[in-house]
């Protein structure tokens, strides 16, 4: 899978946008605040629908507009294709594939396989479970659309059952109807379980390897799902928690609040594990997902890395640049890094200002 160009009206920062980049090292450059992340973010919503910070969509309207374009052409095999963003201030966004509209987002999944890299990625080890979780479906969401149909479906149904534990002290005749929301509950949480698990086993190898590779050998990483409550158990522990549920007006318990466990030695490094632990298990993490979707999808994913080199040490940096051949990159930096321009080759450069885009001479 290839990026070949993509082209923004009233995105963000940018009036107009239009860059074409090369199947290998693209380095966007510049100065903080002018826009570079604003291209990952055109990037990634053009394979997922989604922004990677969770903006909403009125946000991404340039200032004064009303409406905003993003299309993206993708190489996929021999053929190219055009995918078309229209988001609107004030309705739905449109969604097109060669100019043919989708109705559904979820149809755009998996069309353009991606994977994003920021500093904030790296602490997804020693942060909460939600990002844990967040980790597990924005993976899962682009490789398996039932997955993605029952996550959206799971969610819906736990918005509406809060909403209606807290209805309920004020109109208990409303309880008689909490069965009805309970068992939609349980037949989407039952199912995305036993995803979840059979992901974490999938990519537990594969994590596990790369892991001891930047280590050196030195450390074996233990990981784990741990689901708040088996799939098999669910419904008798949703029907047990019930008063309590009532009595906070929230679901207490299902996928929800899952985590996985990651361990060096028996020791939980998600509390006790060193800083270097943490940031070379979350690299770890993020580059088995290039395996993954190429496994699940046939297609090697585009990888957006977001200023993240400089928050890795060196040889960090030396093992993720060499694990990115032959998988077309994409990287922002606020200044050409002489470890970037001398230890890996560099196809394409472009520099940033003030939502202005310039190509700069090709780096041997």
């Amino acid at each position: 899978m290839i990026i070949e160009s993509i082209q923004c009206k009233d995105f963000r920062n940018y009036e107009n946008l239009d860059i074409t980049f090369d199947e290998g090292c693209n380095i966007i450059y510049g100065q903080n605040a002018q826009g570079k992340t604003n291209i990952l973010e055109a990037l990634y919503i053009s394979g997922t629908t989604k922004s990677h910070k969770g903006s909403r969509e009125k946000d991404m309207i340039r200032f004064g507009e009303n409406e905003a374009h993003i299309k993206t052409t993708v190489r996929r095999d021999d053929h190219s294709d055009q995918i078309d963003i229209h988001l609107k201030k004030n309705s739905k966004k449109g969604i097109a594939i060669n100019r043919v509209p989708i109705k559904k987002a979820a149809e755009l999944f998996g069309y353009l396989p991606i994977i994003f890299f920021s500093p904030e990625d790296l602490g997804i080890i020693k942060n909460g479970p939600s990002e844990r979780r967040r980790f597990i479906d924005s993976e899962l969401c682009q490789i398996d659309r039932i997955y993605l149909y029952e996550l959206t479906n799971y969610n819906r149904v736990l918005t509406q059952r809060n909403k209606l534990l807290k209805d309920i002290g004020f109109n208990p005749s409303l309880r008689e109807t909490l069965p009805v929301w309970d068992e939609q509950l349980i037949e989407h949480g039952k199912k995305i379980i036993a995803r979840r698990r059979d992901f974490i086993t999938e990519i537990a190898p594969i994590v596990r390897g790369i892991h001891t590779s930047i280590s050196g050998g030195t450390e074996d990483l233990g990981i784990k799902y741990e689901p708040d409550v088996e799939d098999m158990f669910f419904a008798d522990e949703l029907i047990a928690n019930r008063d309590r549920d009532l009595r906070f007006g929230q679901t207490s318990c299902g996928p929800h609040r899952d985590d996985v466990f990651f361990s060096i030695k028996d020791i939980d490094i998600r509390k006790f594990g060193s800083q270097g632990q943490q940031r070379t298990c979350a690299l770890s993490l993020k580059l088995s997902e290039i395996s993954v979707m190429e496994r699940s999808l046939g297609q090697k994913p585009v990888l957006l890395l977001d200023d993240v080199m400089s928050e890795l040490d060196s040889s960090r940096q030396n093992f993720l640049l060499d694990s990115l051949q032959d998988t077309q990159t994409i990287i922002t930096c606020t200044g050409m890094d002489d470890l970037i321009k001398n230890r890996f080759p560099v196809s394409k450069v472009f520099h940033v200002e003030a939502g202005t885009v310039s190509d700069k001479e090709r780096i041997e």
